[in-house]
C-alpha cells in the first residue's frame, strides 16, 4: 500500500507517520513544505490512499489561507483525477468551517473542491472537522493553547490568559490517529462496506476552560514535589498527563525524591494517589527487623524484590500467630490485615529491598498505626 501525506512534518502529520510506520507493506510519499506543488503529479505515481493534513493555520496575510488551503486541495484534486485512479481522499478540515472567518472560509472552499472531486469521479473522499487537536509534538505557541500551556509550564516560563471562563474543545493526538487507522483498514479490506460517511466524527471530544486547563497542568508539574498524582488513567486527564510530560526537557526526565534513613536502613516514597493510597519502598540491613505495629483501617501489600524475609502477624485480640518466609526468588506479594501486629525481618545475608503499597496516603495526624510487639 502507497500512501501520500501531505503536510508530513506537521503535527498532526508526524504522529501519522509514526503510526503508518508501525506497520507492515506500507510504502509512504510525503508531501511537505519543501515540494512545489507542481510535483504532486509526480508523487501520486502509484499512491493509494491520500491523506491531506497540508493547510494554513496562522498565515501573513489572509490570501495565504486559500492559497494553502482551497489553493492546494485544487491541485491536489486535479492530480487525482489525471491518474485515472479512485484514490481515497482524507482531509483535516476545522470546525471552524463553520465560521465566517478566512481560516473557516478556506476549509470550507477545501471541502467542496473535495466534495466535487467525489461527485465528478466517484473518488471515496473523508472529511474531519476537527477540534483543537492537542498532543506530543504540537508546536508551542503557535495555534495550541493545551502546547502553548504545556511548554511553558514544563520549562518554568509564565503563561498569559485573557479570559479564564473561556471554553477550549480539544481532540486528543492518539483518538485522531486511531479513527485514522480505523477508516483506513475498514476502507482497505476486502470485506468492508466502502459507504461510508463523507464527515468523519471522533470521539471522544473534550470541553474544557482555559483557567481549570492551565490549573490542572500547574497541578501536574507539582507532583515531583507533593508526590500527589492527577487520576491519570483514563479520559482528558491522561490525555493532557501524557501530553504535558512530553513537553519536558531532557534534563527533566528525572527528579530526585527525598530519602528517609536510621540505623535500619532507608524508606523512600515514590508516589501517592489521591483515593488510592501511596507508593514507597524500604531497604533493612541484615537481621533488622522493621514494623511491630497493628492498624484498625489501613492494608498494606508488600514485595519482596532483594533478599530474604520474615514476615510475622499476630491477632491482637486471639494471639492467633503466623509467619510468613519469602524472597525475591517467588515474587510473592504479602497483605497487612487491620488488628494483626505485625513485623519484617531480613534473614539474609544481604540488604533487603521492599517495595510497599499502602491504601491511604500517610496522615501524621491520623497515622492509624500502633506499636504492638508480634512476639
Amino acid at each position: 500500500m502507497r500512501i501520500l501525506i501531505t503536510g508530513a512534518n506537521g503535527f498532526i502529520g508526524s504522529n501519522l507517520r509514526c503510526h503508518l510506520n508501525e506497520r507492515s507493506n506500507i510504502d509512504l510519499v510525503t508531501f511537505t513544505r519543501e515540494h512545489s506543488d507542481d510535483t504532486l503529479s509526480e508523487l501520486l505515481e502509484g499512491v493509494d490512499w491520500v491523506f491531506h493534513l497540508a493547510g494554513a493555520n496562522r498565515p501573513q496575510n489572509p490570501e495565504e489561507f486559500f492559497a494553502s488551503n482551497a489553493g492546494l486541495t485544487e491541485k491536489l484534486s486535479l492530480a487525482i483525477k489525471s491518474t485515472n485512479k479512485h484514490i481515497p481522499v482524507v482531509f483535516t478540515s476545522s470546525i471552524q468551517a463553520d465560521y465566517d472567518n478566512d481560516y473557516g472560509r478556506s476549509k470550507t472552499a477545501a471541502e467542496e473542491v473535495l466534495l466535487q472531486l467525489q461527485q465528478d469521479t466517484g473518488n471515496p473522499v473523508f472529511i474531519y472537522r476537527l477540534a483543537n487537536v492537542f498532543g506530543k509534538w504540537a508546536r508551542p505557541n503557535y495555534n495550541s493553547v493545551v502546547a502553548t500551556f504545556c511548554h511553558n509550564i514544563s520549562h518554568d516560563l509564565p503563561i498569559h490568559i485573557n479570559d479564564p471562563s473561556a471554553t477550549v474543545r480539544m481532540l486528543y493526538i492518539d483518538d485522531l490517529m486511531h479513527s485514522f487507522m480505523e477508516l483506513f483498514d475498514s476502507v482497505t479490506s476486502k470485506n468492508s462496506d466502502t459507504e461510508k460517511s463523507v464527515y468523519v466524527n471522533v470521539t471522544p471530544e473534550y470541553h474544557v476552560s482555559v483557567g481549570e486547563l492551565a490549573d490542572l497542568l500547574y497541578r501536574f508539574k507539582s507532583t515531583r514535589d507533593d508526590l500527589i498524582t492527577e487520576k491519570v488513567g483514563k479520559g482528558m486527564i491522561r490525555a493532557l498527563y501524557s501530553t504535558f510530560i512530553s513537553y519536558l526537557p531532557p534534563k527533566s526526565f528525572t527528579f530526585s525524591v527525598n530519602q528517609h534513613g536510621d540505623e535500619r536502613g532507608l524508606f523512600v516514597e515514590m508516589l501517592k494517589t489521591q483515593d488510592s493510597g501511596q507508593f514507597s519502598f524500604f531497604t533493612s540491613h541484615p537481621g533488622i527487623t522493621r514494623g511491630g505495629h497493628y492498624h484498625h483501617s489501613k492494608t498494606e501489600k508488600f514485595l519482596v524484590i532483594r533478599g530474604r524475609a520474615r514476615f510475622r502477624f499476630r491477632n491482637i485480640l486471639t494471639n492467633e500467630f503466623y509467619e510468613i518466609f519469602t524472597s525475591d526468588k517467588v515474587s510473592q506479594i504479602i497483605e497487612t490485615v487491620p488488628g494483626w501486629s505485625h513485623d519484617v525481618t531480613n534473614v539474609s545475608d544481604e540488604e533487603l529491598i521492599c517495595m510497599l503499597w499502602a491504601n491511604e496516603v500517610f496522615d501524621p495526624s491520623i497515622p492509624d498505626t500502633f506499636t504492638s510487639v508480634v512476639g
